[in-house]
């Protein structure tokens, strides 16, 4: 069977039938020696003599915008008092003032909106549920339950 057969697509899997007399193998290209081969190539090093090194290379003094690229499953990700520093504590600190007094705010009223949301869609469920029910009733064929009672009792007179 070959390696990219699948099944559920292309359905079961039968070896040819008859033999193919030109076959000669998997195919490979043919390798010729190459006498000027010299094994792989490293790059040389050498130094540049412009280089100066900056040890302030990636300080900025004003940085005008934070760019974000996410991938979400669920949305509802909020972003807001961005800080951008190299001192933890600081950082630590900020984050306590800012994030720390209100998330616990904010997670509630998330809490309630989830609950909310879940609390429509079961009613939705509900009213969809309650359609089918009503629409079986409407309907003048009887159902299957009542089509296999019917096929008991006529067993049940031939057999008498």
């Amino acid at each position: 069977m070959p390696d990219d057969w699948d099944e559920e697509m292309d359905g079961q899997w039968a070896p040819p039938k008859i033999n193919n007399p030109e076959y000669k193998g998997e195919w490979k290209p043919k390798q010729i020696d190459n006498p000027k081969y010299q094994g792989p190539w490293v790059h040389p090093e050498i130094d540049n003599p412009d280089y100066k090194p900056d040890e302030f290379l990636y300080r900025y003094t004003n940085i005008g915008a934070v760019g974000f690229d996410l991938w979400q499953v669920k949305s509802g990700t909020i972003f807001d008092n961005i800080l951008v520093t190299d001192n933890e504590q600081y950082a630590e600190e900020f984050g306590n003032e800012t994030w720390g007094s209100t998330k616990d705010a904010e997670k509630k009223a998330k809490d309630v909106i989830d609950e909310e949301e879940k609390q429509k869609e079961e009613e939705k469920k509900a009213q969809e549920a309650e359609k089918v029910t009503t629409k079986d009733a409407d309907t003048d064929e009887p159902s299957e339950d009542v089509d296999a009672e019917e096929d008991e009792d006529k067993v049940e007179k031939d057999e008498l």
